[in-house]
């Protein structure tokens, strides 16, 4: 009778154990797979505005408060744009004071929290640029797929595509220099953005099933008039890119390749937002486990994995080694690979998908000498 005491509650701590690992891992694996569009990232600090002055901010002192460049500045019902630091402005220790350049929606008071943001615009390519452009819906498996529409004079079309903790907002950062070059430019909204239909199952499936989005855009810009095609991605973006290049119906119409802060590794990036919410170390190969029993998750190690031999236009990769969501050295062992067809260029001090934030003139010049011989 003892012993089988002793055994039943050996097998209750087992199955208390077990249920306690698949809670924590699903817990975890949420970092990744339920991160909200246009929401912070686990991995943004969250900064406190000290105060405000005439074409100033004052920050609290941080890494990310010193990022070079210009940043969105987003917070509750608050949008505004950031320069770069302002040297010798700051009288505290704890701050740090940049530029800004423009409150673009609601007001920053002292004692707001708020993070910085790849996306610099809000609003529409009309509202945001005075761009003249048209609301569309691209019939998608799911549902009809929200799209702008940026007329251009060249028979190349430019689908842009955003990834994770952004919209299709974070686009506009390069829609005026698309338009500039007089390319047709299409952004974008896919399952799980705002006004666009709800993925099955809810979660964010880092490309491996978002990308059949793309491809409805892809065969929308095939049969209204586009020539060829350069898929242009950010993040989780440039993982659709990728996936639709070598598996779309029209790839034959891909140019070229356009990835800013490739997800190229999944599970990497799992387990970088899973620890961002203090996951011990320990616990991240649940988080892993969890996510592949949740979506089904296996990228280039599950059947029909896609590899950049097989697709074979010049691609252009944009990444750095600041970038702790989707890390550096893949993009790095990419382009060593493949020499031939991939170009790497490497942005310092950036965060994830902020690659043009850093340095826009460098990084458009650079776009610039790719997009040439595409024209």
């Amino acid at each position: 009778m003892r012993t089988a005491r002793a055994t039943a509650a050996a097998v209750t701590a087992v199955v208390g154990a077990g249920a306690a690992a698949v809670a924590v891992g699903r817990f975890a694996s949420d970092a990744a797979l339920r991160v909200p569009p246009g929401g912070p990232l686990p991995t943004e600090p969250r900064l406190t505005v000290h105060g405000t002055a005439a074409g100033q901010i004052s920050l609290t002192r941080d890494l990310a408060a010193l990022r070079p460049g210009h940043y969105g500045l987003a917070g509750e019902g608050s949008h505004a744009v950031v320069g770069p630091v302002l040297a010798g402005t700051s009288d505290s220790a704890d701050t740090v004071v940049r530029r800004l350049e423009r409150v673009t929606r609601g007001t920053l008071e002292p004692g707001d929290h708020v993070w910085l943001t790849p996306n610099l615009h809000v609003g529409d390519p009309g509202t945001a640029l005075g761009l003249d452009h048209t609301g569309l819906e691209i019939p998608g498996d799911l549902g009809p797929l929200p799209a702008w529409f940026v007329p251009g004079a060249r028979d190349t079309w430019v689908l842009v595509v955003h990834g994770l903790g952004t919209t299709r907002e974070h686009t506009m950062n390069v829609m005026e220099f698309l338009h500039r070059h007089r390319f047709p430019v299409l952004a974008l909204a896919y399952r799980g953005d705002p006004e666009s239909p709800r993925s099955p199952d809810g979660l964010n499936h880092l490309g491996e099933t978002e990308w059949h989005d793309l491809d409805v855009a892809l065969h929308h810009a095939v049969a209204a008039g586009a020539r060829q095609v350069v898929l242009y991605g950010w993040s989780t973006g440039a993982t659709m890119a990728l996936r639709a290049a070598a598996r779309s119906m029209v790839r034959e119409h891909v140019a070229g390749l356009i990835l800013d802060s490739p997800v190229l590794s999944w599970d990497a990036t799992l387990r970088a937002l899973a620890a961002a919410r203090r996951t011990p170390g320990a616990l991240l190969p649940l988080a892993v486990r969890a996510a592949q029993g949740r979506t089904g998750l296996y990228g280039d190690r599950g059947p029909g994995a896609v590899h950049l031999a097989r697709i074979g236009v010049p691609t252009r990769i944009f990444h750095g080694p600041d970038d702790t969501v989707a890390p550096w050295r893949f993009s790095r062992r990419l382009a060593a690979a493949h020499p031939n067809i991939v170009t790497l260029h490497t942005v310092r001090g950036a965060p994830h998908a902020a690659m043009w934030n850093a340095d826009p003139h460098t990084y458009e010049e650079a776009l610039r000498r790719f997009l040439t011989p595409l024209m």
